[in-house]
């Protein structure tokens, strides 16, 4: 291969990723004019279009996606051994995109911003929305940088690092029937729920720990995030199950019941997820710290609140 052809391969393979021609110039350290240039060559050297306009992104033909697919990870062998060696968050410019849930959302996207005002003001984070099955195809698609969610089971080519297991407790309005005595199980398995559901499967654990009783409940309301959960709760009959990390905001307005479940619901393990193509990059290694150090330092007071409220 020329090394003209190399040079075009990286360029193409940064484009792919950004799918912008701005983006690919500033994480390139070149013009826009110039990369818009290597294009122009690009159509007349492999005799395609390549990227056609789609608002301000660009969306690849079906021959860039398909070379794509055959070149990437040796692409990003390339890109890394010609990178420079150390990431310097202070100067460097660069745009993450993370997959994750509104709930991981709120507990880092203000200290990350923070973080980045301070330490790494050329930096961007983009929050991309996250079901689990999206997880593999995202990755593999090198759509995000990273994903935040659950890792209960293997995928291809995907590295993981834990953050923790989420803890459930049974959420209800303060004046709700089922408040004046102690919750049983055939309380709760009569009561309507309501479910936080990101892909809208009704499908839960939950249901899988009632059927291990032959008990079922009725779904009676789904939502498709965590924060639209509370105060449809607030207002309603409807109960949920919900992770402590959602409800410390919310102890302080007094109008939830916040109980233990009567059933045995497991943990929910979350972490953080990247391609192994990605394993090396000193900028994906940074940010995934900061990441773990504020999930540590937030969540352990979060959840001892919460569990501290319950056993008051």
């Amino acid at each position: 291969m020329r090394p003209l052809e190399l040079k075009l391969l990286v360029i193409f393979d940064v484009i792919m990723t950004e799918k912008s021609i701005t983006q690919a110039a500033e994480r390139l350290s070149m013009t826009q004019p110039a990369v818009s240039n290597a294009v122009a060559r690009m159509r007349v050297l492999w005799k395609d279009e390549l990227f056609v306009p789609d608002g301000r992104k660009i969306q690849p033909t079906t021959y860039a996606k398909n070379v794509w697919e055959k070149v990437r990870d040796s692409l990003h062998n390339i890109n890394q051994a010609i990178e420079p060696a150390d990431f310097e968050a202070r100067s460097a410019k660069r745009t993450f995109r993370v997959a994750l849930p509104d709930i991981a959302l709120d507990a880092l996207w203000l200290d990350m911003r923070k973080l980045f005002e301070k330490e790494a003001p050329g930096l961007n984070l983009h929050a991309v929305p996250y079901t689990i099955a999206c997880t593999q195809p995202l990755l593999d698609n090198a759509d995000v940088d990273l994903v935040i969610g659950q890792s209960n089971r293997s995928l291809e080519n995907i590295c993981t690092d834990h953050l923790f297991d989420t803890n459930y407790v049974c959420v209800m309005r303060k004046s709700h029937p089922l408040t004046k005595k102690p919750l049983t199980v055939e309380g709760f398995s009569l009561a309507d729920h309501l479910l936080v559901s990101l892909s809208g499967d009704i499908a839960s654990p939950t249901d899988q720990a009632l059927q291990q009783l032959g008990l079922t409940r009725r779904v009676a309301f789904t939502v498709n995030n965590f924060f639209s959960a509370v105060p449809i709760i607030k207002e309603s009959d409807l109960i949920a199950i919900l992770p402590t990390d959602l409800l410390h905001n919310y102890l302080a307005c007094n109008e939830l019941a916040i109980v233990h479940p009567p059933i045995d619901i497991p943990h929910a393990s979350i972490s953080m997820l990247w391609h192994k193509r990605q394993s090396a990059d000193k900028g994906l290694i940074w940010l995934r710290k900061h990441i773990k150090q504020i999930f540590i330092e937030r969540r352990a007071y979060q959840v001892e609140k919460v569990l501290n409220f319950i056993d008051s």
